[in-house]
């Protein structure tokens, strides 16, 4: 008995000593997300993969998820500093980064953009060309003034022809009460709400040639050089997110629901299907993995911004976004 004690107490004593070497256990990295607006359906990929782990599994705390007040500001609060991720609309960080804003690109949400022309189905519209003689709601700043001229000019619409009503937020009220007969919305935001309330028709721009990239994922260009473990872990984990809420969009609702109280869930359960069927995924995500992003449609969404006016100085689009974090993403 006396050896077999020895022997347990020479054990004791060398795992003590290794556990001395080897130090105690790396502390998770804590980091915070900026949201480009209040709780979406699209958002839940973070929430998800913090309830359900992943970032934990891959040493990240995700302290806050904060929501936003529109991408411009999304990206200035990422690119100053003062969070290391993000989420908004990628033309919106192709416009920043030509004013010097130092954010890229990680992950492509919409693959294929989810702003569209909304019109009430009775409205008579059938095609973009029948916009013409009508009045069209404009909000004269942002992303959907800029999808609309984009639109109008690639379909071959005359806009001479067409009354502009300026409208503010929300501009499908607009549409609701017929002070216009047409609008921009997100299949992924005030779409869903629309179709709840009338019977709509909806002109998806990515299916008559818009070839805009819509919202993804970003990161700080400073977090992306000096911290790039971090990077590839943070990306792992949204990946693994992303995943999941395509797979069961509805356990994501219900994860995105303890956020917020009185949730309106059934908006967001149609927001997620609506990106689901029309904008997460696409040739490419089949091809190289979910999130990829190419050459060819960061120029292509560039270009829409330049010849918008929106862009003076275009930068290279290598510099917008960068698909080595994505290593492993599946194949959807």
């Amino acid at each position: 008995m006396k050896g077999k004690h020895a022997r347990w107490g020479t054990w004791g004593v060398l795992a003590v000593a290794l556990t001395l070497i080897a130090g105690p256990a790396a502390a998770a990295d804590s980091v915070k997300v900026r949201l480009d607006w209040v709780l979406r359906g699209n958002h839940a990929m973070f929430h998800v993969a913090k309830e359900k782990g992943y970032f934990k599994q891959n040493g990240i705390d995700v302290t806050k998820i904060d929501p936003g007040n529109g991408s411009q500001r999304t990206m200035k609060f990422v690119g100053g500093g003062q969070y290391p991720f993000g989420y908004g609309d990628l033309p919106t960080l192709a416009a920043a980064k030509s004013q010097g804003v130092p954010v890229t690109s990680l992950t492509v949400v919409n693959q294929l953009s989810p702003m569209s022309v909304v019109t009430l189905a009775d409205s008579g519209i059938q095609s973009p060309k029948d916009i013409e003689g009508r009045k069209f709601g404009v909000f004269p700043a942002g992303s959907t003034h800029i999808f609309y001229k984009a639109f109008m000019k690639m379909v071959g619409v005359d806009r001479s022809k067409v009354t502009e009503v300026t409208v503010s937020f929300p501009y499908e009220s607009y549409l609701l009460t017929k002070k216009v007969d047409a609008v921009v919305g997100y299949l992924d935001a005030e779409i869903p709400i629309l179709k709840m309330k009338a019977n709509i028709r909806i002109m998806q721009g990515a299916k008559y040639g818009y070839k805009g990239y819509g919202s993804g994922m970003l990161a700080a260009d400073e977090v992306i050089q000096e911290n790039p473990d971090l990077v590839r872990r943070f990306t792992k984990s949204y990946i693994q997110g992303f995943v999941s809420v395509i797979k069961d969009p509805g356990g994501a609702v219900d994860i995105l629901a303890k956020y917020q109280k009185k949730a309106p869930k059934k908006i967001w359960r149609a927001q997620l299907q609506a990106d689901i069927d029309s904008s997460f995924m696409n040739e490419i995500t089949k091809k190289n993995g979910l999130g990829w992003q190419t050459f060819d449609r960061w120029k292509e969404t560039q270009q829409i911004l330049a010849d918008q006016g929106v862009i003076k100085n275009p930068v290279d689009p290598n510099s917008l976004f960068s698909n080595k974090f994505l290593a492993g993403s599946p194949k959807m």
